[in-house]
């Protein structure tokens, strides 16, 4: 399950665990314009773990999703 709301400076969706087995806590995902962060709980220190990607990161991770192993280097379409 997951939410999505648009707040004033950045979109977030919130991506919520559901099954019968052991279950993680809340991923918080924030989209500003210049970066994304992800957040998760860490219930062992009950604290907020935060990573930020770049823009540049986040469309990275986006095409990784449906490729090989391997190293990669994404350029630009060229007209």
């Amino acid at each position: 399950m997951f939410t999505i709301e648009h707040d004033f400076d950045a979109t977030v969706v919130t991506l919520m665990d559901e099954g019968e087995f052991v279950l993680q806590e809340d991923v918080i995902i924030n989209a500003f314009s210049e970066c994304v962060t992800i957040e998760q709980l860490d219930p062992r220190t009950d604290r907020v773990q935060k990573i930020t990607l770049s823009m540049r990161q986040l469309h990275d991770l986006g095409a990784a999703l449906d490729l090989p192993e391997g190293a990669y280097r994404l350029t630009p379409v060229k007209d």
